[in-house]
């Protein structure tokens, strides 16, 4: 799906940046046409040279490329690119497009481009982890960039961990992916995400781990596949494209008013919050002091919202479900899809270390009601695909 297409490819000062010729050469490889940017960093890693070579296009790094008056128009880029990917992207280069430093070629073009972006980050694992890298890349998602997570792996610091640029090959299939990929166009699709939080007072709640990760991902992907996308939130710092529309929750009962609402005119639903089953019976008022050592907090049910949703469901919607299981997780997941109505059911498990709550990652099986798939450990995001491609078969 490449065949033809013209990708601005940004490069940064990054010991990664040697890893652009072999994007290149998948994206000419797949048909694409290749302009290569890069920052003035960048060429201390890799010459221009080598770039002209595999693109056959002279390089663009300098606003003004000779002294007679003619100049390189960032502009004209933003007008001509079918896609803009920048890989690798340092953290001060994620910093310059998170708040719009325009003082290099690479981010003027950025500011100017009509088409998606697309960011692969490379850089040591503290930087990735600092809050100001996070926060940066969160603000960047929400204004509609595409995000390619680095891997985790051997860094050129010579540490181990996240920070390391996705592969070359990886990021050509994400483009081919995203250019392939529109069969959701027209349809309106409502995603739950996060934790609720049930009041005991107007201090402490019942809640539980949820960061909303694996639903925000989901309404990504929805969204970037062509949907018409829905988000009900629960208490959570994650950020979305402005394009999802969301909608911001707290407790079980907020949930369910707004999915029972929404629900009604989607053609499908995606019921990934971990919503608290049980509520207090009454809320002080007050925040309750300490005193007697046997508190006791007399619980309720919650609405059961994907019932009620399976209640409604009409011919032609789909619904789906998770099931964070930590035992008989197979046999759980089997009658929840059966008496919620549900048309497949995502299991994960807590006995799979290093995946579900807070995570990046995640490892599940998709189980329908004469099937099951199970997918090895990978990214949110690469998770989401999966799910949302079982979801595109049965619309």
């Amino acid at each position: 799906m490449l065949k033809g297409k013209k990708i601005v490819l940004g490069i940064t000062g990054s010991i990664a940046a040697y890893k652009a010729c072999l994007i290149i050469r998948g994206l000419v490889k797949a048909g694409a046409e290749v302009q290569v940017v890069i920052t003035p960093a960048g060429k201390e890693f890799i010459t221009p040279i080598t770039l002209s070579a595999l693109t056959h296009k002279p390089v663009i790094s300098e606003f003004f490329a000779q002294r007679d008056g003619t100049w390189n128009s960032h502009v004209d880029l933003g007008l001509w690119a079918d896609a803009m990917l920048i890989a690798p992207c340092t953290a001060a280069t994620l910093g310059k497009m998170a708040n719009g430093i325009a003082d290099n070629m690479l981010i003027t073009t950025y500011l100017s481009m009509k088409a998606p972006v697309f960011i692969a980050p490379a850089m040591d694992l503290d930087m990735y982890q600092h809050p100001s890298t996070q926060q940066n890349m969160e603000r960047l998602q929400s204004f509609g960039n595409h995000i390619i997570e680095p891997q985790s792996g051997f860094l050129a610091s010579g540490l181990e961990g996240k920070g390391r640029m996705e592969e070359p090959e990886e990021i050509v299939k994400y483009l081919d992916d995203y250019f392939e990929q529109k069969d959701l166009t027209g349809k309106k699709i409502m995603i739950t995400a996060g934790p609720t939080y049930e009041k005991i007072d107007p201090v402490r709640f019942i809640g539980n781990y949820s960061s909303g990760k694996m639903g925000f991902a989901l309404a990504e992907e929805c969204r970037r596949r062509g949907a018409e996308v829905t988000l009900i939130a629960g208490p959570v710092s994650q950020s979305c494209s402005k394009a999802i529309h969301r909608i911001d929750v707290e407790s079980c009962e907020e949930m369910y008013q707004a999915a029972t609402r929404e629900f009604t005119d989607s053609q499908a639903a995606i019921l990934c919050a971990a919503v608290a089953d049980f509520r207090p019976d009454t809320q002080a008022a007050q925040k309750i002091k300490r005193g007697k050592d046997d508190l006791v907090i007399r619980l309720q049910p919650t609405h059961d919202i994907a019932a009620a949703l399976g209640q409604m469901k009409q011919h032609g919607q789909v619904l789906v479900g998770f099931a964070l299981e930590t035992n008989d997780e197979q046999n759980n997941a089997h009658k929840k899809l059966e008496k919620k109505n549900l048309d497949f059911i995502v299991l994960n498990s807590l006995q799979n270390d290093g995946t579900c709550f807070q995570s990046d990652n995640n490892q599940i099986s998709i189980i329908t009601h004469d099937s099951q798939h199970d997918y090895e450990k990978k990214p949110k995001t690469a998770v989401a695909r999966d799910i949302v491609d079982e979801l595109s078969k049965r619309l």
